[in-house]
């Protein structure tokens, strides 16, 4: 539909031309080289031309891709609950974000393994403008998400975004995730944004919002990782927040992150898929008021749900002297966490200590408040 021409991924005849560019591009080329680095140029030119489709383009060059970086810099990803869901229903995944392309496709790649639907992901058109970046999103079925604009421009873009997500769930059966909050979350408290949830239920129209949102088959997704490859580019932000200072981006810094989260260690990922959200709209009950009801509920499920690692325990230890956690961890497991404290963190400054240690800390403080709510 040419109202989406703008923020949609490649369709089936675009993709063919767009491939025949890719092959040539150095920075594209130096990707397929890592991913196929035992054959030749031919040889790799001639697997990404057979690709006829984005479906062909993410089985045959980007899964393979994404398994070499969970071979090389992981050791190991686990997943659970999608087993539970249907290979024939498209859901809304929303997940906890941590990592800018990561997140995306580990969990296309655990939804390919399990025979479900895969998904067309958001993605902030910030994070496109390099016309190579732009191009692989679009071979991958990332569509755009506008940033900035007037009031009013953002509210018309928002708009057009929930409608092409609610044609993509509907009418194309094409799965579709989106991050719990735009940009990913820095400080370990993975809390959804309200705004979020408004742009999905703009498309809702005059029908009721919760009988709306129930349609879209909601699956909230936990994403764990035991070491966050982009840790400690995210303290001078925490930092500068901290400190009430704008935080102004370097110029290359997305694109670094990108890099950084891709090839970065991250040891164990557990990635678990909850069963789809139903909601319920009380009587007399404001829209505002549900969705903060919605944003409740996602929270509670993603936190609930979100595996925690020895690094976790550790890290809260070491902020609070204590050792609470201690049997959550080995001797092993602390020596290693205090050397990648001491390598990342300038230890003469008490903020960025606190900043790196309540990033990891902060899991196991979300479950701690859940279980007094659930006691009270």
């Amino acid at each position: 539909m040419a109202q989406f021409d703008d923020i949609r991924f490649f369709n089936k005849e675009e993709v063919g031309v767009a491939l025949k560019s890719a092959v040539r591009h150095p920075m594209i080329k130096t990707l397929f080289q890592y991913t196929f680095p035992n054959k030749s140029e031919e040889e790799i030119k001639e697997i990404v031309l057979s690709c006829k489709s984005v479906n062909d383009f993410q089985r045959e060059v980007i899964s393979v891709t994404v398994e070499r970086v969970l071979e090389e810099t992981s050791a190991g990803l686990t997943t659970s609950g999608f087993e539970d869901l249907d290979p024939t229903t498209s859901y809304l995944y929303i997940s906890n974000h941590r990592d800018i392309v990561l997140d995306t496709c580990l969990i296309n790649l655990t939804l390919f393994k399990y025979g479900l639907i895969r998904t067309a992901s958001a993605i902030g058109d910030n994070l496109v403008q390099r016309p190579f970046v732009n191009a692989l999103s679009k071979l991958t079925r990332n569509f755009m998400v506008k940033r900035g604009g007037t009031p009013r421009e953002t509210l018309m873009s928002s708009k057009n975004l929930s409608e092409y997500v609610e044609h993509l769930l509907k009418k194309k059966n094409r799965s579709v995730w989106i991050a719990q909050r735009q940009g990913r979350t820095k400080d370990g408290n993975d809390v959804t944004e309200q705004g979020v949830l408004k742009m999905i239920a703009l498309a809702a129209g005059k029908r009721p919002v919760s009988e709306y949102l129930n349609s879209l088959q909601i699956v909230p997704v936990s994403i764990s990782y035991e070491y966050d490859p982009t840790d400690i580019l995210k303290v001078p932000e925490l930092l500068a927040k901290k400190a009430q200072k704008e935080y102004i981006k370097s110029e290359n810094e997305d694109f670094n992150s990108i890099l950084k989260g891709a090839l970065g260690q991250k040891k164990h990922i557990h990635i678990h898929a909850a069963a789809p959200m139903k909601l319920m709209e009380k009587e007399g009950e404001a829209v505002n008021q549900l969705l903060q009801h919605v944003v409740s509920k996602l929270d509670r499920v993603i936190q609930t749900n979100y595996h925690l690692w020895p690094t976790n325990y550790v890290a809260f230890d070491l902020l609070n002297q204590t050792q609470s956690y201690k049997k959550h961890y080995s001797d092993k497991d602390l020596k290693q966490f205090e050397r990648r404290l001491r390598m990342r963190v300038d230890m003469k400054d008490p903020e960025a200590v606190k900043s790196f240690l309540s990033m990891y800390a902060r899991p196991v403080i979300n479950k701690e408040q859940l279980k007094i709510a659930h006691e009270a």
